[in-house]
Order: structure tokens, then sequence, then C-alpha cells
């Protein structure tokens, strides 16, 4: 190999190694808002009790997704993975037992979001929840962020207790 060729072949490998950096830097650059934005799954849900008990709230295997846009606006589903199938197929025919998983098993809700980098919250504006209680609700959140996991506690979880919520981002 002649020098041009070798300087050649050093100066790609730089820039792309300079390119590679610089990607890098930007995503390190980003807000807390920003690393918010996109898709989000499941690793645990677990319900935390005033003596430090816990409990996996939706099994050991949650189901589930919750989407940041950020434009301020969030959609949240999470459920059992082993819910039971209704009998009947037909989901307005379930039986009391039917329904009860369901309910116990599933949570869903949707608003608006806003992250508050000072004391590491996010606030949930809870426009409409498949537990009602929480519709129009404000709900603060303490939140940990590193890379692509995410977790949070939710103070006065629907199920009673805390709950501490372990997202990884969807890839």
């Amino acid at each position: 190999m002649n020098e041009t060729n070798t300087f050649t072949s050093t100066a790609k490998a730089l820039l792309l190694l300079g390119v590679v950096l610089q990607s890098g830097d930007a995503l390190s650059q980003k807000t807390l808002a920003e690393q918010f934005d996109g898709a989000w799954t499941y690793v645990k849900v677990d319900t935390v009790r005033a003596d430090g008990s816990r409990s996996p709230m939706y099994g050991p295997n949650p189901q589930g997704l919750v989407i940041f846009d950020g434009h301020g606006h969030y959609a949240l589903v999470n459920s059992r993975a082993d819910l039971p199938k209704y009998g009947s197929n037909d989901r307005m025919r379930g039986t009391a037992e039917e329904y009860k998983a369901t309910v116990q098993g599933s949570i869903a809700h949707f608003g608006t979001y806003a992250i508050n980098e000072a004391d590491k919250t996010i606030n949930f504006h809870i426009d409409t929840s498949t537990f009602p209680n929480w519709n129009g609700v404000e709900q603060r959140r303490p939140f940990v962020l590193s890379g692509d996991d995410l977790k949070w506690t939710t103070p006065a979880a629907s199920g009673g207790g805390s709950g501490e919520v372990v997202l990884k981002r969807a890839k």
C-alpha cells in the first residue's frame, strides 16, 4: 500500500469516527424531555406496600407500551400476559369473573405530560383512564432515566400502595 492509499484510508476512518462520536454527543446533549420521546415497553410493575413488601401488579411479565410523542401527549396501556380469554368470544358478553380479571389485570390512560427537569418528575394530566377515578387528574411521578431504562413511582397506585414501573425503550 502506498502513502496516498494509507492517507486516504486513515482520513476515511477518522471521518467515520467523527460522525459516530458526533451522533453520540447529540444523544447526550438532549434534554430530559427529549430523551422521553418515543415508545417504551414494560419490564416490571410492582405494588409496594407501606411495610415495604412487593408484589407484581400485572404478573411476572407485564405487557404494554407507553408512547411519549414529543409534543406533550402520551398514551399508556399495560396488561397481564396471562389474561383469560372470554368464553363467549364477545367482549360485551363476558362473565363477572372475566370482567374482574380484565379490570384487575390491565390499565390504560392517555393525556398530556410535562417533564420537570429540576426535580426529575413527570407530570401526567390524565384525560381518560380505564380507572375512571383518574379521569381529569394530575399525577406527579418521580423518575430515574438512564439511557434506555426508565423507572418511575406512582405514589398512589390504582390498586393500593405505591407503584414502581420499570420500562425499556422500544427498539
